[in-house]
């Protein structure tokens, strides 16, 4: 176990590391002026820079997010008072009680603080607005339940498939087991199962990934036999049953908890920096091109120019470094000339030799080039081949320009998610750890780790 929990730590040590990371480098743009020389910038940043700073502070906190979801009339609000052992949000035979989300604070075992989420009927929430009402909430979250009453309707696998598809752990919480015959609860569990794996009907759901409970048994008519020899009617109502989730999710919370609450502030993060990056380049996009172009150009000429093979070779590297130096600056990236290296290095073994081919040709060129220099003295019909090198090598100089260009660009719309504490980075090291036995693990398969 104490193995587990510095693991855990870890992971959470790694994340606010990366978090630090992406926001001193989005403050180094305050400092460096670029963002107040560039209100339009500055506005439109603003959002995803508060949300990097919100996810740093809650990572702090250490309160786990629990959200409840659900169809109306599942009891998504039942099991949250269960679990919290007193009727503190509100219930009722009505659909849609709950017209918003609510939260309260809970901590099970008095070891962990964790926050339940309660929301509106996935089937009532209409409109733009509530609809990201329900996004904003699922993006919070650290752990799902998706609650049902019964065997998945159609609604509910398609609401299941898209909150899967948010990247978060999910519990299936088969609530309402004592209107059920114990065959019927058997089978109905035996389909959740399957069902609710999504898209990996291979792989069933594990004991941790499914819970049966009655948060708020139906009453019971019960017979009481007096002294007096009597008999009397009355209505009793059983008490909840949902000691299994809370065992769950106590457990869920000991083993990965603070896993959980690092990946989902490095998911968020890895968005945040993804719009950050997106919004610079749609406001910089020509500025990129001008750029791309003019060191083209640059080292087209430059190439062309220097008579000694190797050195050109040399200059023309250094004019692929000071492009992605450039466009670093631009997009409001720090940039070392170490760190443009690596992104270079990247580019050329990412290109399928084709840019490897480009510095060979050059090179094969250059030589030829040379040897017309040299020889040109003795004939004059020899700088007619030098200038015949050269125009080819600053071809393929400048197409070797361009690629390299567009490739940088590309690579740093990804922001600063890339890198030894990007969050994309630290993201896959966290599921590269993860054990089979961890509801992290189904994560790490759905993923493809793909990070």
């Amino acid at each position: 176990m104490s193995s587990s929990r510095n693991l855990q730590e870890t992971h959470l040590n790694r994340a606010r590391a990366s978090l630090r990371q992406a926001l001193s480098w989005y403050g180094y743009l305050r400092k460096s002026g670029q963002l107040s020389s560039n209100p339009e910038l500055a506005g439109l940043l603003k959002p995803e820079l508060e949300t990097l700073n919100s996810t740093l502070n809650k990572l702090d906190s250490n309160v786990i997010r629990i959200a409840a979801f659900g169809l109306v009339s599942r009891g998504k609000s039942a099991v949250l008072n269960a679990l919290l052992g007193d009727k503190i949000l509100q219930t009722g035979p009505l659909n849609g009680v709950t017209q918003w989300p609510r939260s309260v604070r809970w901590q099970p075992g008095n070891k962990v603080l964790v926050e339940l989420i309660d929301t509106p009927g996935l089937d009532e929430i209409e409109g733009e607005s509530r609809a990201d009402m329900a996004r904003e909430v699922v993006r919070q979250a650290d752990l799902i339940l998706f609650v049902v009453s019964g065997d998945i309707t159609r609604t509910e696998y398609q609401a299941l498939l898209e909150l899967r598809r948010s990247q978060k752990p999910l519990i299936l919480v088969f609530n309402k087991i004592d209107l059920y015959p114990d065959t019927d609860k058997a089978a109905i569990y035996e389909n959740l199962q399957q069902l609710g794996a999504g898209h990996s009907p291979a792989k069933p759901l594990l004991p941790d990934e499914i819970v049966m409970v009655a948060a708020e048994p139906a009453p019971m008519e019960v017979r009481v036999e007096w002294p007096d020899g009597r008999v009397t009617y009355e209505w009793e109502t059983p008490p909840p049953q949902v000691d299994e989730l809370k065992q769950t999710i106590l457990n869920i919370l000991n083993r990965e908890g603070r896993s959980l609450l690092a990946l989902n502030a490095l998911i968020q993060a890895r968005d945040a920096e993804e719009a950050i990056a997106q919004k610079t380049i749609d406001l910089r996009q020509q500025e990129a091109e001008d750029i791309i172009w003019q060191f083209t150009k640059y080292k087209a000429l430059a190439v062309a120019l220097n008579p000694i093979a190797f050195l050109d070779i040399l200059g023309g590297t250094v004019a692929d470094l000071a492009l992605i130096r450039a466009l670093a600056r631009l997009y409001g990236l720090p940039m070392t000339s170490y760190e443009a290296g690596k992104i270079l290095k990247t580019i050329l073994l990412s290109s399928g030799g084709l840019l490897l081919g480009e510095l060979g040709s050059s090179l094969l060129l250059g030589l030829g080039k040379s040897t017309a220099a040299i020889a040109s003295g003795d004939n004059p019909t020899n700088i007619t081949a030098f200038a015949g090198s050269a125009i080819a090598q600053a071809g393929v100089a400048g197409y070797g320009a361009y690629s390299v260009g567009k490739a940088a660009q590309i690579y740093l719309e990804k922001g600063c998610t890339w890198g030894q504490l990007g969050a994309s980075s630290v993201i896959q090291e966290i599921l590269s750890q993860v054990d089979q036995n961890t509801i992290l693990y189904r994560l790490q398969q759905e993923l493809g780790m793909k990070y």
